[in-house]
């Protein structure tokens, strides 16, 4: 019998299902980190390079078309070769872009950056909810999902602060160099425990139809699934790229405080997921609770966008939005497994979790335009509506996995 199958099987002591998601975990926080190796220092690029915030935006969307486009290929090579040999590669990737970084002299650089580390991010979903689904017994899977949104979280979290800090005291350069070193300890982490990280592969033959590997693409619930992530990350997207610059134009926040108040967001985030990995394992209807996050999450991001609140309670109510989204995190991982066909997840994954990279790209752009126009307000509030859109289809992919 196989480890893969033997988790779903038979007991799995806690330190074994433990490590395997402390493991992922750390590399998922590192993907997530790389989501954030320009957005923080975009106030140092438009200084130093004379850029607008559409410039900046495409510099995100470049990020997220590479990561999208990559991200549903590699679903199937996930599947074919196993999760371990990608996760390293992708790694390998981020230490080259955050290298790349340290050395550009304009905004043709920062584009070759963000092409770099948006195909380093394409195989992490994929590869991490591989790993998972298969070397984690199912009865800790709802805690397993909650600690690889956490520490994604973590990731998004860390980074602003740690490129603040390092371009501060040091330069902007210095800290992708420092970053890079980061990577390879990472690196050397996962490859003394790479017995942990091994996968089953799918077993292809000869004569099976090639359209069969592409089946689970005709059903409606994986679309919905899309759906939800385009719409969500969309918002996501607004809060990471321009909260910063929002905060300091619509009341005066001091760069540094407004980067401490996107960590917050990302640390209320991460609490988020703690709290929703309990709900995420004891709830039977896991769209029904995305839903409910997700609209109160868009209610809190609106009422920031009302410039109602002054700078203290701004900030604050700005990071309690990331702890009503956290908590909605690991039911929609489990939504998207319940939705899962056998034997696909690896193309699943890296179908739906596109969507988070599509929603990605054209929220950047979308509005970043608002941004060059001055509307700072409802940047926010056009990012809360788009987050109820989401709600619709959080709810639409409940209905169509019961039906299906």
């Amino acid at each position: 019998m196989t480890t893969a199958t033997h988790a779903l099987h038979a007991p799995v002591p806690l330190q074994q299902d433990a490590a395997i998601i402390g493991l992922v975990g750390l590399a998922h926080a590192a993907s997530h980190f790389g989501h954030l190796l320009l957005p923080p220092l975009f106030p140092v690029f438009m200084t130093e390079f004379g850029l607008s915030y559409s410039q900046l935006g495409l510099l995100m969307s470049t990020f997220f078309v590479v990561s999208g486009i990559g991200q549903a290929s590699a679903g199937f090579v996930v599947d074919r070769v196993g999760a371990r040999p990608m996760l390293f590669g992708a790694l390998g990737l981020f230490v080259l872009a955050c290298l790349l970084a340290s050395k550009v002299t304009g905004y043709s650089g920062l584009m070759g950056v963000a092409a770099v580390a948006g195909l380093a991010n394409a195989t992490f979903h994929p590869v991490d909810f591989t790993i998972l689904n298969q070397r984690v017994s199912t009865l800790r899977l709802g805690h397993a999902f909650s600690a690889h949104g956490l520490t994604g979280n973590l990731g998004w979290a860390l980074a602003p602060v740690f490129f603040a800090t390092l371009s501060v005291l040091y330069s902007w350069r210095t800290a992708y160099l420092v970053a890079a070193v980061l990577y390879l300890v990472i690196i050397a982490v996962l490859f003394v425990n790479r017995d942990k990280l091994s996968t089953q592969v799918a077993v292809h033959h000869p004569d099976t139809p090639a359209e069969h590997s592409m089946a689970f693409m005709k059903l409606p619930v994986v679309w919905w699934c899309f759906g939800f992530f385009l719409l969500s990350t969309m918002t996501l997207a607004v809060v990471q790229n321009f909260s910063v610059s929002i905060l300091k134009a619509m009341h005066g926040i001091a760069f540094e405080t407004a980067t401490l108040t996107l960590t917050a967001y990302m640390l209320c985030g991460a609490l988020g997921m703690f709290v929703g990995g309990f709900v995420a394992a004891t709830s039977r209807h896991s769209d029904r609770v995305v839903a409910i996050a997700m609209s109160a999450a868009a209610v809190l991001l609106a009422l920031c966008g009302t410039g109602l609140f002054g700078p203290t309670w701004s900030m604050v109510v700005l990071a309690s939005t990331g702890f009503a989204v956290g908590i909605g995190g690991p039911s929609r991982d489990m939504m998207i497994k319940k939705a899962t066909p056998k034997g696909a997840t690896g193309r699943v994954y890296g179908l739906v979790y596109s969507g988070l990279d599509t929603g990605f790209a054209i929220s950047p752009v979308v509005f970043g335009a608002f941004m060059d126009r001055g509307w700072y307000g409802p940047t926010l509030m056009g990012a809360a509506a788009v987050l109820l859109l989401s709600v619709v289809a959080a709810l639409g992919v409940g209905q169509r996995t019961i039906a299906r």
